[in-house]
């Protein structure tokens, strides 16, 4: 694992297209993505396991001309460069997912202090109706109203509208499990952020199964999380992504 991570911190990008399975060669397969199985309780248990990006599609918001997200040995990789406005996503087909566990394995990997670059696991409807992990190295304010310490990164949790939220906690780089829990309490949605099992975050939505998701990995240069632009490519992994939950008929 050690030496698979330092050979991706060496070589990406864009060397890294050189040895990554390009995402674009696999689109054609998406309309074949499974919805997931309930199982005897009703719920859907969908695990993602990135052998294949079937059941994910390819986004963008930038003037990238290739697909910056790419797949080895089982993990998304996902990356942005230097001196851009990259946002590089991907996302799950189907946004029919509700009430349930969201949950991702990701690498965090070290971005240097005040960069403009994240590294997000969240969930999409529509410009408001959206709940994130957004890790980044946060601003200098960001990091001395959270008590984020040297070799820490800063893990913006959000609720985009109804309620907006935004806090932050302190994550270390490496592997962490993220998650994002909405219950149905009397048709709203609870909802809660975890970081390696521990809730960081609980939030009353003012919404509830109405509004289906899309689950999302990212990496992105955006202005919120740093103080200056981004000077370094960058990158992010995913492990595996998880939904145990109902989905919406």
């Amino acid at each position: 694992m050690k030496s698979f991570l330092s050979s991706i911190a060496r070589r990406l990008i864009p060397a890294a297209c050189l040895f990554l399975v390009p995402l674009a060669a696999c689109t054609a397969q998406n309309d074949e993505n499974p919805a997931g199985t309930p199982g005897p309780d009703g719920a859907v248990h969908q695990r993602w396991n990135f052998d294949t990006i079937k059941g994910w599609v390819y986004e963008h918001q930038d003037t990238a001309s290739v697909s910056q997200c790419s797949l080895a040995d089982g993990y998304l990789i996902i990356y942005t460069r230097a001196f851009t406005l990259d946002r590089q996503k991907m996302h799950t087909y189907h946004s029919h997912y509700t009430a349930g566990r969201y949950a991702w394995r990701t690498y965090i990997s070290p971005i240097a202090t005040g960069e403009r670059a994240s590294i997000g696991s969240w969930i999409y409807s529509d410009d408001h109706h959206e709940l994130d992990f957004e890790v980044g190295p946060g601003t200098a304010e960001v990091r001395r109203k959270y008590g984020i310490r040297e070799g820490e990164m800063a893990a913006c949790m959000t609720s985009q509208d109804f309620p907006f939220i935004s806090e932050y906690t302190a994550v270390k780089p490496g592997w962490h499990d993220f998650a994002i829990e909405l219950t149905d309490v009397g048709g709203k949605y609870l909802a809660r952020w975890s970081v390696d099992g521990e809730v960081k975050q609980t939030v009353q939505l003012q919404y509830g199964p109405e509004v289906g998701f899309r689950i999302y990995c990212s990496v992105e240069n955006l202005n919120f999380i740093g103080d200056k632009q981004a000077e370094n490519n960058n990158y992010g992994m995913w492990d595996y992504v998880t939904f145990d939950g109902q989905v919406r008929k």
